[in-house]
């Protein structure tokens, strides 16, 4: 395998790390945080520079919250700062993680979002007789740092870059050496690297007709029982010898019985909400609806997050819910 190498100065080559400010800040322009970095922007950019090019970043003010939607998750929002670096190192290896991925792999990549995995997994659904569902334990909390250096070793070979690397990785820990915070750009990249190995034995060693993996969940299908079984136990196998990963209970079915993916049923000729977003559309609604009423939210407002929500439920069967509650 060739190693990509003479990434670092492009990394902090001043129009990279403007553009990457620019990425940055997206949306969040009124933030103190980032007004006091704008106010100072070529000194900011000169000592990120610097760091870059020294291989000794300054990593790990994090800021911690959780969130409940649409389950418990602590979030980990690193600094304004942090975020530029993140986003100057992915400018340019964005290519080089991209090589590694299989054309059924989603999220943290171009075109290849929910709704083009939600498309691909009707196709197969549609296609195959039997699935079986993957879903790994506590993902980014069991990502193992030493074994994610090795792998990141085996596609980068800039030592500056690869010190980088491992200093992001080691700002943040869920156990010892286990752990990758949720919510950074760098966090998303290194999790679908992660796993794009168990992709490749997965489709290349047990020649899985179908599969798609978003993030951590992935589906496989055959129109053989027996084929899938087999190949849910060699993955729990490989994911916990090779990554360090345990699956939870695997859901093997037929597949008229339906699939819960992303959020959604999604049936031989049919998809529907999953009983978990179905109440996630019903509450959300009425919570928007009474920030309209009691005049917490504008008109302005109040469509900002409700259209987001539709265009959710849109992709689904939902014309009767939706009817009942707007109408």
């Amino acid at each position: 395998m060739k190693r990509a190498g003479n990434l670092i100065h492009k990394i902090a080559d001043s129009d990279n790390l403007r553009l990457a400010f620019y990425k940055a800040r997206k949306g969040k322009d009124a933030k103190q945080e980032i007004i006091e970095y704008s106010n100072n922007l070529d000194e900011n950019l000169l000592s990120l520079q610097s760091q870059i090019l020294s291989a000794n970043v300054r990593v790990g003010n994090y800021h911690f919250f959780t969130i409940y939607d649409p389950k418990e998750r602590q979030i980990c929002a690193a600094s304004f700062s942090e975020r530029v670096l993140h986003h100057a190192i992915m400018n340019v290896c964005h290519p080089v993680f991209e090589q590694q991925q299989i054309f059924d792999s989603y999220a943290t990549r171009i075109n290849k979002g929910t709704y083009a995995a939600l498309h691909r997994a009707e196709y197969f659904q549609n296609k195959y007789q039997w699935f079986l569902k993957l879903d790994i334990r506590k993902y980014f909390g069991s990502i193992d740092h030493n074994i994610l250096f090795i792998l990141l070793q085996q596609k980068f070979k800039d030592h500056q870059l690869l010190q980088i690397f491992k200093q992001i990785i080691g700002s943040y820990e869920t156990e010892q050496n286990k752990g990758l915070p949720i919510g950074n750009l760098t966090s998303q990249y290194f999790a679908n690297y992660y796993l794009s190995f168990a992709d490749r034995f997965i489709k290349q060693e047990l020649k899985i007709p179908a599969y798609v993996r978003y993030m951590d969940d992935m589906v496989l299908w055959s129109n053989s029982k027996d084929h899938l079984l087999k190949a849910g136990k060699v993955t729990t196998m490989f994911l916990s010898e090779k990554l360090a990963l345990k699956l939870k209970t695997y859901d093997l079915n037929i597949n008229t019985h339906g699939i819960t993916f992303l959020g959604y049923r999604i049936f031989k000729d049919k998809i529907r909400l999953s009983a978990r977003s179905k109440k996630r559309f019903i509450t959300k609604t009425k919570q928007y609806e009474n920030k309209l009423k009691n005049n917490e939210w504008t008109q302005n407002e109040y469509q900002k997050h409700i259209l987001p929500l539709l265009a959710y439920t849109n992709y689904a069967e939902t014309k009767g819910l939706r009817e009942n509650l707007f109408y």
